[in-house]
């Protein structure tokens, strides 16, 4: 049996009141804590709000109307002084301490009256945000040019800008004991698997963490247990509406954390995480073709290095005619070791690009290129054709429009070469096993299996994962 949680409620007292929340808020140590004495008909209040989080014409408004109203027409309760005297739709009445307590941390303005036993809790809301820019890494070249921002309720404005149905539903949750996180879940009530969401919002709801640090990071590390040895993601991250509004009418579910400008896309299978916003801008044709390439650079991008290695181990199994694939010139370096550092270089210059200023980006590009071309072939280090094998890894890691998936086949790519060196073509296999297993094995958040349509086979969800259906088809 549950315990029953009893919940504190404020007094008519407005001096107990004010004590207590001016106790639990730290008023007078935290300069961006404010509150302001009014007198209301004769009646004694005070706001309580945070300096640079409200919006300064609604509170001079919400001020006006409140010292105007005159002692003849001064209710006796809180819910007549709401319906009568407060022009606001935005308003609500609360009586429970520890919500007030998260109100007033979350930005809205509260206000409490003598002999009032509820307070009045105006959304006036204001946060510094940024414009709804297009997003560097999820970018098109025909489809819209805005993207979600690190504002909660501008990111679910933009799906209701894109769905105007009744049966979109937007549910707003809290998690984080500290940080008392605003999650929002978005789905269609008539598409939707029902089962999945009722999970789901329970998992939300049984949350017991500190704070979503991280945004939807940590909120995916708290909802679903990962096995830390399988690479492959579980979630599908967007930072267009477009996208998002997409896979909401497909009857996925897409969550929203608060100060986050992603959503997070779930239940995701992998092919729904190689789908790019690009294969549906272009016509059916060019949509197939982009879909596909992208499929075959990756499994090539997983194969190619692992496969080169095993055949300069095994030089006899090349036949004459491509005898051109072998080292011309020896190294001071085994091939193994220099794929290893190589792979690792590739992150190196992944890492200095971002942490490098854009006016220093043209230097670091020129220096990256002498470094890992001319220079890195001429010192004996590393011999032209790897180099040759990277730049097309580099350049496939690239092609993914997700990093996880990206360092995913990196690692199984990595793995695969290790089993090469160590056991040659039964570690080849051996390394391909393992990664088939890795995806077979892993399960999306739903349960279903992660290779859906192909494993369990499907043949009509097949054709449309794999080929750009026309709009009629779909």
């Amino acid at each position: 049996m549950e315990p029953i949680i009893i919940e504190s409620r404020i007094s008519k007292n407005l001096a107990e009141n004010q004590q207590y929340f001016d106790e639990k808020l730290r008023v007078g140590m935290n300069y961006d804590m404010l509150t302001s004495k009014l007198q209301i008909a004769g009646k004694s209040a005070v706001l309580y709000y945070i300096n640079g989080m409200y919006k300064d014409e609604l509170m001079q408004k919400v001020l006006q109307y409140l010292l105007s109203v005159k002692g003849e027409e001064m209710p006796r309760s809180a819910s007549e002084f709401l319906q009568n005297n407060i022009p606001c739709t935005e308003v609500e009445l609360e009586d429970r301490k520890e919500k007030i307590l998260i109100n007033i941390l979350a930005g809205q303005i509260v206000l409490f009256i003598d002999g009032f036993d509820k307070c009045l809790v105006f959304d006036a809301r204001q946060f510094p945000t940024r414009g709804v820019e297009e997003p560097p890494k999820d970018k098109t070249l025909r489809g819209s040019k805005d993207g979600f921002v690190e504002t909660i309720v501008s990111n679910t404005a933009l799906i209701r800008r894109r769905i105007r149905d009744t049966d979109l539903c937007i549910e707003m949750m809290q998690a984080g004991e500290s940080s008392h996180t605003d999650i929002a879940v978005c789905y269609m009530a008539d598409r939707v698997d029902h089962d999945f969401l009722y999970d789901l919002k329970s998992r939300i709801k049984g949350l017991h963490v500190d704070a979503l640090s991280m945004n939807q990071q940590s909120l995916a590390e708290s909802l679903y247990e990962k096995h830390w040895f399988n690479p492959f993601p579980k979630y599908r991250y967007s930072e267009r509406p477009d996208t998002t509004a997409a896979q909401i009418l497909e009857g996925n579910i897409v969550i929203f954390v608060d100060n986050a400008p992603q959503a997070m896309i779930l239940p995701t299978s992998l092919f729904d995480i190689t789908e790019e916003v690009d294969d549906y801008y272009f016509p059916p044709v060019t949509g197939t073709y982009l879909r596909l390439a992208r499929l075959l650079i990756t499994v090539v991008s997983y194969f190619i290095t692992p496969l080169y290695l095993l055949l300069m181990q095994h030089p006899a199994w090349i036949p004459d005619k491509y005898q051109f694939i072998m080292l011309k010139e020896t190294s001071n370096i085994p091939v193994f070791w220099q794929l290893i550092i190589l792979e690792i270089a590739l992150d190196g210059l992944k890492l200095a690009a971002v942490n490098t200023p854009n006016m220093l980006s043209t230097p670091l590009s020129i220096m990256a290129a002498l470094v890992m071309g001319d220079f890195s072939v001429s010192s004996g280090w590393f011999n032209a054709e790897i180099m040759l094998y990277m730049s097309f890894v580099a350049v496939a890691n690239y092609s993914q429009t997700n990093y996880e998936l990206a360092y995913a086949v990196k690692f199984m790519r990595i793995l695969n070469l290790i089993l090469t060196v160590c056991f040659g073509v039964y570690g080849f296999i051996a390394g391909i096993g393992i990664a088939l297993i890795a995806l077979i094995n892993n399960r999306m958040v739903s349960g279903r299996g992660y290779l859906y349509p192909l494993i369990p086979f499907d043949w009509k969800k097949l054709r449309t994962r794999l080929t750009r259906r026309n709009i009629h088809q779909v």
